[in-house]
């Protein structure tokens, strides 16, 4: 298994869709992010962070191939940008709906419950978003400290 920084990030888009099914969503924060991607025998997952300017690293897309989930290489990724960040952020941050099992994922990786964005996924998506059988209102952002 090996993760590395990728350039052409829209070269994933479909991966990237995985995690935001929205291309016009991804658009506004792919140039902002870097991008890595995980390979193992091809690639199987990406995750997408952007450093803000209060030492907040913010994971804005993670998606894993579906047919590579529950392998650990979500967590994985996590662990990459956390320990690769770790020297200039202090905590890392996600934005994600009110989906039991992602929000599940988050926990168990040791992310805690911050703030909720009210009707984000309403307001800014161009048709409902439905995760596992719940549909997308809120965005839930959770975090986690990593150094500094």
């Amino acid at each position: 298994m090996r993760i590395y920084e990728v350039q052409d990030k829209k070269r994933y888009l479909p991966l990237l869709l995985i995690g935001d099914e929205q291309e016009s969503m991804i658009d506004r924060y792919l140039d902002e992010c870097r991008m890595y991607v995980l390979d193992a025998g091809g690639v199987r997952g990406e995750i997408a962070v952007c450093e803000l300017p209060d030492g907040v690293l913010e994971i804005k897309n993670l998606a894993v191939d579906p047919s590579h989930r529950r392998k650990g290489l979500g967590r994985a990724l996590i662990e990459y940008v956390c320990e690769r960040y770790r020297d200039r952020c202090a905590i890392v941050q996600v934005g994600t709906g009110n989906s039991p099992g992602t929000l599940g994922f988050y926990r168990k990786c040791g992310f805690e419950f911050s703030h909720v964005v009210q009707n984000f996924f309403v307001d800014h998506y161009d048709h409902p978003i439905v995760e596992d059988g719940v549909t997308l209102v809120d965005m839930i952002y959770l975090r986690k400290a990593i150094g500094r």
